[in-house]
């Protein structure tokens, strides 16, 4: 479906019968861990910054939210916003016109910066261009657009993991219960533990390589970057938050730049379904550290992480790809079945 065939108009947004509220400021050393997204100025993850179970913290749904820069999003879940998030409600519009609407809203984004930020009197002069229909925005046209674009969004997300499926083979292994289990120093299991190298935010320049840092959110990727020089890239490994949210442990099967807030434990010859199993373990340092007791390379290398062994006590890493290898055949399975048509 094409949208050049229609007029189109320039209306407020406050024309568009949307109730606003303010989010409420929440500083990050009086945040307590939950399972409600917390909103804050962001351009990357839908604005998400954090998990939170603050119960002074308003919740919505089914909205969309505008940052103190322009950035929007849209919301189809349970949310909550610090005091530089504006949540924009309307129950009579659908998921699909407010999809439409967010992308509007950001053609506004160069407006704004920390000099010019977004606040209540730009929720009122905000003006966006909508299909019209007798002069009046043409919700049909907006909605059948979106549509289009989830339909085709959804059919190559299918075609593909229908070839991961068929990659994958599902085999009865013992429980995690059943098997023998052994302590293992990482030194003992990786053969390299190595941070990665500074690069000030004002020093990264604009690409397509993942920069990972310290952020639990988004695989760790903090940004995108061009940098060639002076940087450390790794790939197939798994990192760990040194500072920030410490602890925070991925597996990245991909090329990235670390950042010195993070890091990298490598194996030559590890799968990604091992480097996967032992990311869950390694994340359960975060209980371990802080803000106030940091990571470093040497106390990384002297931590243990318990492992399922065989006869011989040595790493399973055969049952622990099995293992992996058997949820993801479970979980795309289960999408597969629920999103059949």
């Amino acid at each position: 479906m094409k949208l050049n065939d229609r007029e189109w108009k320039e209306f407020f947004l406050a024309k568009l019968d949307f109730q606003n509220y303010h989010g409420k400021r929440l500083i990050k050393n009086h945040r307590i861990y939950g399972k409600t997204p917390l909103l804050t100025a962001k351009e990357n993850n839908n604005g998400i910054a954090d998990f939170v179970n603050n119960k002074e913290m308003k919740k919505f749904k089914n909205i969309i939210s505008v940052d103190m820069f322009g950035n929007s999003f849209y919301h189809d879940y349970l949310c909550c916003g610090d005091d530089n998030i504006y949540f924009f409600e309307n129950n009579n519009l659908t998921k699909y016109h407010k999809l439409f609407i967010t992308t509007m809203i950001n053609q506004n984004k160069r407006k704004f910066s920390y000099a010019k930020q977004f606040r209540q009197s730009n929720a009122n002069r905000t003006i966006l261009m909508l299909p019209i229909k007798k002069n009046q925005p043409d919700y049909l046209s907006m909605e059948n657009y979106i549509k289009s674009i989830v339909e085709k969004k959804e059919k190559k997300y299918k075609d593909y993991i229908v070839k991961i499926l068929k990659k994958l083979e599902y085999k009865t292994i013992k429980s995690l219960k059943d098997k023998n289990w052994k302590e293992f120093f990482v030194s003992d299991i990786f053969d390299t533990v190595q941070r990665g190298k500074r690069l000030t935010k004002t020093k990264q320049i604009k690409g397509d390589i993942p920069y990972v840092s310290s952020t639990a959110l988004n695989n760790g990727v903090d940004n995108f970057i061009g940098n060639a020089t002076n940087v450390r890239v790794f790939n197939g490994c798994v990192t760990i938050a040194n500072s920030g949210s410490v602890g925070a442990s991925f597996y990245h099967p991909y090329s990235f730049v670390a950042s010195d807030h993070v890091t990298h434990l490598q194996q030559e010859h590890m799968s990604e379904y091992v480097y996967l199993f032992i990311t869950t373990l390694t994340n359960r340092f975060k209980q371990k550290y802080n803000f106030n007791r940091e990571i470093n390379d040497k106390r990384v290398s002297k931590e243990k992480i318990i492992l399922p062994v065989d006869e011989k006590s040595k790493p399973d890493y055969e049952y622990m790809e099995q293992y992996m290898k058997n949820i993801k055949y479970k979980k795309i399975s289960q999408y597969m079945k629920k999103n059949r048509t």
